[in-house]
């Protein structure tokens, strides 16, 4: 399918896991595609996999400047800007919910909520003008009870910033989704042997995800097909909703500030 033919996407936190494979996708599906990470090296090895239709910008999505220089650079490169990705979060460890200094609480919003909506806000114009759309990758965290208090909230800020954005824009065409995954075998996990197998046995599918399970979930809600589709939360979580919930990931202590 090249259902992108022609369309400019951007994509944060690309360098590595779902970024990477969402990128992926997208120029598979025919879409330029501009990268952008904190993780120069790395973005600079994707954009070359990609070919001439990628362009890497380094972005801290935490600073204004950047991510309005991304889309500047998106639209001199190319002409255009037609799907914003909203890749870019982290997890920040507290102590404990009712140790956490308002410190922490004010970088992980900064990270995970205020930065997709830097990058919303810079992209509107764009968006507004060739009918465009935004896809969020937030978490079943913003959905159920699975620990890490601060970042569930800022997940679940994600959620509710799209669905008003949506109601907001939707008669001007542009559509806001959410895609929420779950567990899902990426380089946070290298260094904690065994963990993604124990997690598995939580799923009813069986395993945890791929992160080109987020990509494929990813190019349908910014594709033509999902084009009667806005404000809506999409789980990609291999069942661990249906389940008895209650695993706290906060226990592994593997979460720290990462793309």
């Amino acid at each position: 399918m090249r259902r992108f033919e022609g369309k400019v996407a951007l994509v944060t936190a690309a360098a590595q896991g779902i970024g990477a494979a969402v990128a992926r996708r997208l120029a598979d599906e025919g879409a330029a595609v501009v990268v952008t990470d904190p993780q120069e090296d790395k973005l600079g090895a994707l954009a070359a996999e990609i070919g001439t239709e990628a362009l890497a910008v380094r972005v801290d999505v935490t600073s204004r400047d950047d991510v309005d220089a991304a889309v500047a650079a998106a639209v001199e490169r190319f002409g255009r800007l037609d799907v914003v990705v909203n890749n870019a979060g982290g997890c920040l460890i507290a102590p404990s919910p009712e140790d956490t200094p308002d410190e922490l609480w004010q970088a992980q919003l900064d990270l995970t909520l205020i930065g997709a909506s830097r990058c919303i806000q810079a992209a509107l114009p764009q968006l507004v003008k060739h009918r465009g759309n935004v896809v969020t990758i937030s978490s079943v965290n913003a959905i159920g009870a699975f620990g890490n208090i601060e970042y569930s909230a800022a997940k679940a800020g994600q959620i509710a910033m799209s669905v008003n954005y949506a109601a907001r824009y939707g008669e001007l065409g542009v559509r806001f989704n959410v895609v929420a995954p779950g567990t899902i075998r990426t380089p946070i996990w290298d260094h904690q042997p065994g963990t993604l197998e124990r997690f598995s046995k939580l799923y009813p599918l069986g395993r945890v995800g791929e992160p080109a399970d987020i990509a494929a979930a990813v190019a349908f809600l910014a594709s033509a097909d999902a084009s009667w589709i806005t404000g809506h939360t999409l789980p990609v979580e291999g069942g661990v909703l249906t389940g008895p919930g209650g695993l706290d990931l906060g226990t592994s202590g593997y979460f720290k500030k990462e793309y």
